[in-house]
């Protein structure tokens, strides 16, 4: 069957492509940008990529009619817009419009679950959203989650962070509020299954775990994974802003994000019904197992997809391509270079740079940077980096974008996603036995040229111990 995967460089759809081609399923995979969608070389036979924005009509119009079912994965909850939720329903009309011109027999959506009289804004435009795909002709299944727990995932990273962080909390009285969390191995399992699977037909269903648990308990229940002591204390004074404030400068979460997670986290998600377990024959499994998954996962360094390395996570817009040329008139570059000595040894320590690793010299003058820039409403350092080793062009380094990553030739660019008064690049690039090392900066008026005066003693300190810890 030929198969649209809407949302492919997304967290579930990052997941659920290679379960389509395992299946023996031909995907159509819709990004919007190609330069962002890395997907490994055996899979190229069965996977056909378009670019498509969602927002832009006649952009829908590239979704091919020879489609046999449709997964809509497009949501925009932590975006940089107020009228997100208009800006959704946009996207599911024009999507809707197209379906309706094509040979698909099926929609499956991946919703939230909206059994609460009172909804969050993000909860009340996935229902909008669920709604408007129901108008079409083409027979919609909308599968509603609540807290999907997984590597990666945006609530579990959230989780893990306040846990492996702090020994005590003083937290919101929303912690109190109840869910029912579900295994991201269930929810794929669940859209798998739904697949051209006549009795989901134009039906939603609640997707959940076995326990309904309170968000104070899912702290509890990582912290025992980890065998750590936690003490969470719960006081009625913490508005929402200030919940999110606390979420945002606590745990590697955007501002955006986190003040739309606790909007929505005052909210009960749990699931009226669980009749599609049976009729799926799915079991879920419960919250221990699937933080002890997540857990491996991680240690193994095997995290598939991760919400971080999503645009929404830092200040990135536009396609990588427009930062692939790294600027030089009127800029300010600091250039290095060094003979290197094995080249394979420098190329794999550029490759881990970030994250656990760190820049290998003067880690804590990056951590006060990163510091200040959380301060001043920016990504700061926490984001760190998904892999271990691997970089893909659109995966984040700590509080940079990967826009370019060759590892065979020996070519990094990195774009600069914190709060500057201009723009700022980072590049590496191996020429015969030459590293090539280079900080650009793009200032923005006379507060750009200032900034760049000002950092320009720790320049000679930062970059030049880097580069000689890369080749030794």
């Amino acid at each position: 069957m030929k198969i649209l995967l809407t949302g492919a460089t997304g967290y579930i759809g990052k997941r659920l492509l290679p379960m389509l081609i395992h299946q023996g399923h031909d995907v159509v995979c819709c990004v919007r940008d190609k330069n962002r969608f890395y997907y490994p070389e055996n899979l190229e036979k069965k996977i056909e990529v378009i670019e498509v924005d969602f927002l832009d009509a006649q952009s829908v119009e590239n979704i091919p009619c020879d489609i046999d079912a449709a997964y809509y994965l497009i949501h925009s909850m932590s975006g940089s817009a107020a009228n997100y939720d208009e800006l959704e329903s946009m996207a599911a009309h024009y999507f809707v419009d197209r379906m309706n011109k094509t040979n698909a027999k099926q929609i499956i959506y991946l919703s939230g679950i909206v059994n609460d009289n009172s909804l969050s804004k993000h909860l009340t435009s996935r229902k909008a959203v669920e709604d408007i795909l129901n108008t079409g002709i083409i027979p919609t299944t909308t599968l509603r989650a609540g807290i999907i727990v997984g590597s990666g995932s945006a609530s579990f990273e959230i989780i893990r962070d306040l846990v492996d962080k702090l020994p005590v909390m003083i937290t919101p009285k929303w912690l109190n509020t109840k869910c029912q969390p579900i295994a991201i191995a269930d929810v794929l399992e669940f859209l798998i299954r739904s697949l051209l699977n006549p009795k989901t037909y134009s039906q939603s269903f609640d997707i959940g775990g076995p326990d309904i648990l309170t968000y104070k308990e899912m702290l509890q229940g990582f912290a025992k994974a980890k065998n750590l002591k936690r003490y969470i204390f719960t006081v009625p004074v913490m508005t929402p802003k200030l919940s999110s404030y606390w979420l945002y400068f606590v745990t590697s979460t955007s501002f955006k994000l986190a003040s739309a997670l606790v909007s929505s986290m005052k909210v009960e998600v749990i699931c009226s019904d669980n009749r599609i377990n049976t009729l799926l024959g799915v079991e879920p499994i419960s919250y221990e197992q699937a933080l002890k998954r997540a857990l491996i996962k991680i240690n193994e360094d095997a995290v598939v997809s991760s919400w971080k390395d999503s645009q929404i996570s830092g200040q990135f817009k536009g396609n990588v391509a427009r930062y692939l040329k790294v600027p030089k008139k009127d800029c300010f570059i600091d250039r290095r270079k060094r003979e290197i000595i094995n080249r394979e040894y420098t190329i794999e320590r550029i490759w881990a740079i970030g994250g656990q690793t760190g820049w290998y010299y003067a880690d804590w003058l990056w951590d006060i940077r990163g510091f200040i820039d959380k301060v001043f409403g920016g990504v700061g350092t926490r984001r760190g980096r998904t892999h271990k080793k691997e970089i893909h062009a659109g995966d984040v380094l700590d509080f940079w974008r990967v826009v370019y990553a060759g590892k065979a030739e020996g070519k990094l660019i990195l774009y600069a996603e914190m709060k500057l008064p201009g723009e700022a690049w980072l590049e590496f690039k191996i020429i015969n036995n030459t590293l090539y090392q280079a900080a650009t900066f793009k200032p923005r008026g006379i507060l750009g040229k200032l900034y760049w005066y000002s950092v320009l003693p720790f320049h000679g300190f930062i970059f030049n111990g880097m580069i000689n810890k890369l080749i030794l």
